[in-house]
């Protein structure tokens, strides 16, 4: 099958390593003093590795390549730690619960009951996700955007009220979409609306990374001059960077 995957430019790479430690998939090794790929199956293609490579050496190519294999991965790092459990891998794969605890219904099988609230919506438009939205629309005119991750609205406590309120809303997910044609959409957006700003709002993972390398290149492929600020929200829901 033909899709986006790595390529290392042995040439380039000065053998930092870098790019080992950003790849959580366990795609990438050190062989020679040079970056290497280890298999097809173990890279997504999002290319979370390419922001950490000091010179360049790592692009995004489209050729024919294995299909990605989660199940590989994971069998990958139980090889490389045992009994790890989910110790290898995309760590936005990690399952965990922390407090405070949600409120327990009164008795088995009550329907939780939900106050109304005073609270508007500050949501303008619709669709909101990314597939979805058209590229010309009149809400995009003069508008300050936000392309946010998925996980996002459910983790940053006043979401709409902090980032939704006077934007344009793009919803995506950079791990389990298929964001074949994200950057050539967006950029579409860009270059065919007088956009004003671009918020990219993303998880404190390292697989949420793609979300702003597809922003970037974007705006590159618009050939406009568009500002752009990055929110990174962590699994608690506070502002990390």
């Amino acid at each position: 099958m033909k899709r986006k995957i790595i390529h290392i430019d042995r040439e380039k790479c000065n053998g930092c390593g870098q790019c080992v430690a950003a790849c959580h998939e366990g795609a990438i090794r050190m062989s020679g003093g040079k970056a290497e790929l280890v298999s097809d199956v173990y890279c997504d293609g999002l290319g979370a590795c390419i922001g950490e490579c000091p010179v360049g050496a790592i692009t995004i190519e489209e050729r024919e390549a294995e299909a990605f294999d989660a199940g590989a991965v994971a069998r990958l790092a139980a090889a490389i730690r045992p009994g790890g459990g989910n110790g290898g891998g995309c760590p936005g794969l990690k399952a965990f619960a922390f407090g405070p605890a949600a409120p327990v219904p009164a008795s088995r099988g009550e329907k939780p009951t939900f106050s109304a609230g005073s609270e508007e919506s500050h949501l303008r438009q619709w669709p909101v996700q990314l597939h979805l939205v058209p590229v010309q629309a009149s809400w995009w005119e003069g508008a300050d955007v936000l392309l946010a991750a998925d996980c996002v609205a459910v983790a940053l406590p006043g979401f709409q009220e902090r980032l939704v309120k006077g934007r344009r809303i793009a919803l995506a997910c950079p791990k389990l979409d298929d964001t074949s044609g994200y950057v050539d959409k967006l950029a579409a957006i860009l270059a065919g609306n007088d956009v004003r700003s671009l918020t990219v709002a993303r998880m404190q993972v390292p697989c949420c990374g793609g979300i702003v390398h597809l922003a970037q290149e974007a705006i590159r492929r618009s050939g406009k001059d568009v500002p752009m600020a990055v929110l990174v929200i962590d699994h608690r829901g506070a502002v990390a960077g």
